[in-house]
């Protein structure tokens, strides 16, 4: 490698690793992708529905992740650079558009939005680091587990039913395990994990970002919802305790994540660095504020009455969903248990039970309380209590 020159395109030592306003406008597209897929959920909160919008939802995310390591890789000032990441931002309109038929007649769209992405990052990238073949295999790598996964995304899109959620669940699940062991490819081995150049601060960033991005989708659905209203007594109250409960997720997430990223952390972040788990644990977190939001679309609709099982389900599992994603992210970071995270899923699980008893508000007022408790622990008691001893390796 020392040998060969450098790619022109590939980000240089000296650069800014600070995110640019071109990924920052790249991340607006995941409003309305993630606003749709809330909607899809809030529409059919049934478990076949939820799990076919999961596999949506990690293929949107699995482009995200891609186009993260892409601008951190490479230099996102050079046009052909940019231009890539807009034509991924146009691909990723197309799949949303199409999340809520992707699973009845709009599945060739989404594959069609999906595959334009993978085919327009790798036209420019493989060619572009031609003069340095260890550069290049990188991307050489990803494109044929591209070619792996693909058969199985266009046969989901000929066919219907549980056999597209199958193919699609295989390929997507594909998709991401294969980064997590350097995408293997005959000849070329596997990108080993530890030698990317990934700069710690600039994807601690991105994963801010994205965070923010799906507050901001929660933002826009509690607004949507009191807009539509009426101003009723009951659904603007609910819409209230909707709004506290994403102050207490930015709150959550920027009191104890954003210590773990911070480039002072010198241990930390380069954990970031030689490692994809980081972007896995934003998944789930992110996936929780999804969830969160479809339970407002609901609960703001209608927030008294009986609480069907599948809305107690939606309450108590966003919440949930984003407590996981942090004590996850945290071991990931620290190697140890965040105990105040684990105590609060055991009271979200406790508590399950007897919600359907509650009317869909009250239930997610206590969702909040259990939120609201676990900040005020994390904020007052000793960092050596909350996180417990180190876990060994495996």
């Amino acid at each position: 490698m020392t040998s060969s020159p450098l790619p022109r395109i590939l980000r240089k030592g000296d650069e800014p690793e600070y995110p640019t306003f071109l990924e920052l406008f790249f991340d607006l597209v995941y409003i309305f992708l993630l606003a749709r897929i809330a909607g899809a959920l809030a529409a059919d909160p049934s478990v076949r529905n939820a799990v076919m919008l999961s596999v949506l939802l990690a293929a949107a995310w699995w482009v995200w992740v891609l186009t993260a390591w892409l601008t951190d890789l490479f230099n996102p000032q050079m046009p052909i650079i940019q231009a890539t990441v807009l034509a991924v931002m146009f691909g990723t309109l197309v799949m949303a558009i199409s999340v809520p038929r992707a699973f009845g007649s709009a599945g060739w769209i989404f594959v069609a939005g999906y595959f334009g992405i993978h085919l327009a990052r790798d036209l420019v990238l493989i060619p572009g680091t031609r003069v340095n073949r260890y550069i290049q295999a990188r991307s050489v790598r990803v494109f044929f587990w591209f070619g792996v996964t693909g058969p199985f995304w266009v046969a989901g899109a000929l066919v219907d039913g549980t056999a597209r959620l199958v193919l699609w669940a295989v390929a997507v699940a594909v998709d991401l395990g294969s980064a997590r062991v350097g995408w293997p490819t005959p000849r070329l081995g596997r990108t080993e994990l530890a030698s990317q150049i990934f700069t710690g601060t600039h994807l601690s960033e991105r994963h801010r970002e994205i965070f923010i991005i799906a507050l901001g989708e929660l933002i826009l659905t509690t607004g949507l919802e009191l807009s539509l209203s009426g101003f009723e007594a009951g659904r603007v109250v609910a819409s209230a305790v909707a709004f506290l409960n994403a102050v207490l997720l930015f709150q959550l997430y920027f009191h104890r994540v954003r210590q773990l990223l911070a480039p002072a952390n010198v241990a930390l972040v380069e954990r970031v660095r030689s490692g994809t788990s980081t972007s896995y644990t934003h998944l789930v977190m992110v996936a929780g504020v999804v969830v969160i939001s479809a339970s407002d679309i609901l609960v703001i609709g209608r927030p008294f009455g009986e609480a069907p099982t599948s809305w107690v389900v939606l309450i108590l599992g966003g919440p949930a969903l984003f407590l996981l994603g942090g004590f996850l992210f945290d071991l990931v970071m620290t190697g140890r248990l965040l105990r105040s995270r684990a105590v609060a899923l055991v009271v979200l699980g406790a508590i399950g039970p007897v919600m359907p008893l509650l009317s869909p508000l009250m239930i997610m007022i206590l969702a909040n309380l259990v939120l609201l408790l676990t900040l005020l622990v994390e904020t007052l008691v000793r960092t050596t209590w909350l996180s417990g001893p180190p876990v060994p390796a495996p």
